[in-house]
């Protein structure tokens, strides 16, 4: 199966370590992997920000970048809630109406690709500790994932994994509402961190590094020691 991989602005300059565990893991799933350098953003920030024309011009990029049949797998809920839900309505009634939204269509986020598509959910991934869970909102509510990341940890030798309280609540990350609104952000934060020490869990688990970058801040901040990971470094450790 071929894959187009698109790695997000935060991951590629932040946590490059994401993608290289992504593949890992879609190799071991036999997958024909590329990434084309030349790839960019996929205009969400300038979108949510009200720019659209500035996005509409980013989005183009995008649908240029990762022309073909392949399937495209983005470790980030985020970005492919965005590439799913917005970029029909943004190209309506004009000419890329068409290819945005079978871009659309064959883009997917890691943990459902690997459930839905390649029906996978064991990679004999080994990681002893205990660890929660975090459902970002972009996951949840615009890629309708909850169960698909928790069925492949729950393969993973040597894992416990314990709910946290308010589990759906939001981190206060929120792109730019984190800079709009930080107190409020912040205090959002704040209280995932409490949530998650609560467990008494060592590790805090997403689909989305931008979660888990806020979180780690806040977390730091705290001095509570808990360890943020995406879950392609939880799969990859086998």
């Amino acid at each position: 199966m071929n894959v187009q991989l698109f790695i997000p602005c935060f991951v590629d300059q932040l946590y490059p370590q994401v993608a290289f565990n992504m593949v890992k893991v879609l190799e071991k799933a036999g997958c024909t992997v590329s990434y084309n350098t030349g790839q960019t953003c996929c205009g969400q920030p300038a979108f949510n920000a009200g720019f659209w024309g500035e996005a509409k011009e980013v989005c183009n990029k995008f649908l240029d970048d990762f022309s073909g049949a392949d399937y495209i797998v983005a470790p980030s809920a985020s970005c492919v809630g965005f590439v799913r839900n917005y970029y029909t309505k943004l190209f309506e009634n004009s000419p890329s109406s068409v290819i945005a939204k079978k871009t659309a269509e064959r883009t997917f986020e890691f943990s459902e690709f690997l459930i839905h598509i390649l029906k996978v959910d064991d990679f004999g991934a080994t990681f002893n500790g205990k660890a929660t869970y975090h459902d970002s909102c972009a996951a949840l509510r615009e890629c309708k994932i909850k169960k698909e990341p928790r069925q492949l940890l729950s393969k993973v030798k040597g894992l416990e994994l314990v709910e946290m309280a308010d589990v759906e609540t939001c981190c206060g990350f929120g792109g730019t509402f984190a800079v709009k609104f930080e107190p409020i952000s912040i205090a959002m934060g704040d209280q995932k961190v409490n949530n998650a020490s609560d467990t008494g869990a060592e590790f805090l688990i997403s689909t989305d590094m931008s979660c888990l970058m806020h979180i780690d801040g806040c977390n730091k901040h705290k001095g509570t020691g808990l360890k943020v990971l995406h879950l392609a470094d939880v799969l990859a450790s086998f």
